[in-house]
């Protein structure tokens, strides 16, 4: 378990709770018996199916809903204990093709879900920040405390969240959490769509028997992060001690590989032995990333539960039940 605490004392807010890394969260805390679970969702990139297991219990409510109103936002706060707030446009692709799209969600929503926690009195807000707050910085490995300038829409996004954020805690008193995100796969997370991310990408092509298509040479590296570990730090994040509050932490694995040595992985565990298609490099992504996960292990008790090997195995059985 990531918790010692009784979670059936406390009632949790998933917003983008139908989604990839918030339908997971769900899945814990309803396994673990939390008292109740809300969702908050405007299905964009959710899909109802993510929750459909836990739709007849009487421990949780969904509701269909945008972040951007911020009415909706009050609703979904009422007497809530905790805020886990996974809602948001991701994607730097559809970020520079839709900024205004990408900033009305990111940062219009994000300080309405603060305004509603504030004025409801949550314990703690704990919300998804992003490694693309990094930037153009080239320091490896990442560490919280030295970002560079950003390379997206997206990115200036997430950023601007840790500063609301900051501001939140410093003005009002709401205790704030942030998680550096570092490139999250697994389960639920959606093969489909024009924004989907590489690794369910490259288990669709090898599964189906195509080359997938890298941005650029192939040698860009990423610290992939198995969903348990996302799950685990937003656990560990709502009841760690006052140390951790308002404070950023990376969820990563500390390890990184390059997208050539991915596929070759990916494509051997679904014994494909297709060649990589190559594209042009993506504007705005960032060329290698390695996170430093010692701030998050020594403040809230962060542990990396899954490293790639075994969570591409997780990912596989997962995938070969759509594909």
């Amino acid at each position: 378990m990531y918790h010692s605490n009784n979670l059936a004392k406390y009632r949790f807010l998933v917003t983008g709770g139908a989604g990839f890394i918030g339908s997971n969260l769900v899945r814990y805390l309803h396994e673990h018996n939390a008292g109740f679970i809300r969702v908050l969702d405007d299905l964009s990139g959710g899909h109802l199916h993510n929750i459909e297991p836990f739709m007849d219990s009487n421990r949780f409510e969904f509701i269909e809903g945008d972040i951007r109103d911020l009415e909706t936002c009050r609703k979904a706060v009422k007497d809530m204990d905790f805020v886990s707030h996974q809602a948001a446009l991701g994607s730097v692709p559809r970020s520079i093709e839709t900024p205004l799209l990408t900033n009305s969600v990111n940062i219009t929503g994000f300080l309405n879900m603060l305004v509603a926690s504030k004025d409801e009195g949550i314990r703690r807000f704990v919300y998804a920040a992003s490694s693309s707050t990094y930037g153009d910085s080239k320091k490896l490995p990442k560490v919280e405390d030295h970002i560079g300038k950003p390379l997206s829409p997206y990115a200036v996004t997430k950023l601007v969240n840790e500063l609301y954020a900051d501001v939140f805690y410093k003005i009002y008193g709401l205790e704030t959490i942030g998680l550096r995100y570092f490139n999250v796969y697994g389960p639920n997370q959606d093969p489909n769509g024009a924004y989907a991310a590489v690794i369910p990408l490259f288990f669709k092509a090898a599964l189906q028997g195509e080359p997938p298509t890298m941005n650029g040479d192939g040698l860009q590296t990423r610290d992939f992060t198995y969903v348990d570990n996302a799950v685990q730090a937003n656990l560990r994040s709502f009841f760690a001690d006052e140390k951790a509050i308002n404070e950023v932490f990376n969820v990563a694995v500390g390890e990184r590989i390059n997208l050539l040595r991915l596929w070759d992985e990916i494509s051997n565990l679904c014994d494909c032995s297709i060649e990589p298609a190559f594209g042009p490099a993506r504007r705005g992504d960032v060329r290698d990333s390695l996170a430093d996960v010692a701030k998050a292990e020594r403040l809230i008790g962060y542990k990396n539960l899954v490293y790639l090997d075994e969570g591409l195995k997780k990912a596989h059985e997962y995938y070969t039940t759509i594909f």
